[in-house]
């Protein structure tokens, strides 16, 4: 059981390291890559630059990074800001319009951006002020945002996706092809949750309070008019999956004699679309000089540096820990425990809502994420449909304290202790997230 003693080294090493030491996540992953190659024996240096290599090639690790510049370009054209413009005009004049247009927008930004912070800020920066002005208190407030946050994670093409089907364990159970639909539905089952919470928790805050003032002052057809262009995102979303899927990909393979999922990569042409338009819909606040993109450039660099050093890593550090046989031994002993579907689901919910609540969403997935997605698979469950599952229990990242990035980001905006944010967080999205992802393991919630 070499491999699960590794495991539980690396995890403490992890928690150590972020809560202990207080080290940020990235430098975390650095330091359980090298645990977890140690626990290779004499064979430690070969193995762990083997795991390191296979990481370096693999194309999700550059495609998480252009996904995180896409999201920064996204912010700073202003596009962002446009769609919760035209969400405001549409939904925003309705009690607890804000908070509304808070969790939709999210949501929007959520199957686009995929990184939470991200979300949390752009979204946050915006609605939290609009918020207290409805008679929403603050600390409701940042809830609302920290806890949609996560939506990043359960829609399509997130990090923490591509870290499951970029393993050597998840991507011999499932592809990304399989998986966007399935991971679609699931994300729209969560979208639902948010829209009860955010229900009870503004009835809850305004105490009887009416409609709201829009925050633009348009009406539906000037703010239609001005942020229509956003829904382009959404198109350049299908195009990559449309021309490598179906039949366009099967005569478009006939006609240029090519196979055309093997010569396109949506994981990396989406991104790469996605900027494009957001270059052209934010042309008039972007630079116009040298200059001022390479100042631009230069303060996305942060950004960077973190998410690219845990992705990294957390790869690197799965790969590891696969070559000391921990998915099989993980595997056997969840299933030798001999549990009904739901039960085990339920096991393997609670171990990544616990883990996820020190690391990130990124790094709960490589390190248990894809050995939970295993146990469910030798359970009976569909690989796809266990994934799915996973990945909302994942989604935990903000939501059980001590929380990640998210919420501190969300409660440093409302000027509110994270702490008093915490048992909210926990009763109205960890709980019923781990909810969630056992009623679609146990196909009671189709995907």
């Amino acid at each position: 059981m070499i491999g699960v003693w590794a495991l539980g080294v690396y995890l403490a090493v992890i928690l150590a390291w972020t809560t202990v030491l207080r080290r940020n996540v990235g430098e975390a992953m650095v330091v359980g890559f090298v645990v977890a190659a140690v626990f290779n024996g004499s064979q430690f240096l070969s193995a762990g630059w083997d795991a390191l290599y296979a990481a370096l090639i693999d194309e999700i690790v550059y495609a998480t990074v252009i996904f995180v510049f896409m999201g920064y370009v996204l912010e700073k054209a202003g596009v962002t800001h446009r769609m919760i413009d035209l969400l405001d005009a549409l939904i925003g004049h309705r009690r607890g319009g804000p908070a509304y247009v808070s969790t939709v927008a999210s949501a929007g930004l959520g199957s686009i951006v995929h990184n939470q912070a991200a979300i949390a800020a752009t979204v946050g920066s915006v609605t939290i002020p609009w918020m207290e002005r409805t008679r929403v208190d603050r600390t409701t407030a940042a809830t609302i945002v920290a806890g949609n946050a996560g939506m990043g994670i359960t829609f399509p093409f997130s990090a923490s996706m591509f870290v499951l089907v970029g393993s050597s364990v998840g991507g011999a159970l499932v592809d990304i092809e399989s998986l966007i639909v399935p991971l679609l539905i699931g994300g729209l089952w969560c979208v639902l949750h948010r829209l009860i919470v955010t229900y009870l928790l503004v009835r809850r805050s305004t105490n009887g309070s009416g409609p709201t003032v829009s925050r633009s002052g348009r009406d539906v057809r000037a703010a239609f008019s001005n942020g229509w262009p956003t829904l382009l995102l959404f198109a350049g979303i299908a195009i990559p999956i449309v021309l490598t899927t179906g039949a366009v990909a099967e005569a478009l393979t006939e006609r240029i004699d090519t196979d055309v999922t093997e010569a396109l990569s949506p994981i990396f042409w989406m991104p790469v679309i996605l900027i494009l338009i957001g270059l052209f819909l934010g042309r008039d606040r972007l630079p116009r000089n040298s200059r001022g993109w390479v100042e631009l450039i230069g303060s996305s660099a942060p950004r960077f540096g973190v998410v690219g050093l845990t992705v990294l890593f957390a790869f690197s550090g799965a790969n590891a820990l696969a070559t000391t046989g921990l998915p099989e031994q993980l595997a056997g002993l969840l299933g030798g425990l001999d549990l009904p579907v739901w039960l085990l689901a339920l096991v393997i919910g609670i171990i990544v809502v616990a883990v996820a609540a020190p690391l990130s969403s990124t790094a709960t997935m490589a390190a248990v994420g894809v050995v939970g997605v295993a146990a469910l698979a030798a359970a009976g469950v569909p690989a796809t449909t266990a994934a799915v599952a996973v990945l909302i229990f994942s989604s935990c990242e903000a939501a059980v304290p001590p929380g990640g990035a998210p919420l501190y980001v969300a409660c440093g905006i409302a000027g509110v202790d994270p702490l008093h944010t915490f048992r909210r967080m926990l009763v109205y999205y960890a709980l019923p997230l781990l909810g969630i992802g056992v009623l679609v393991a146990s196909g009671i919630l189709p995907v």
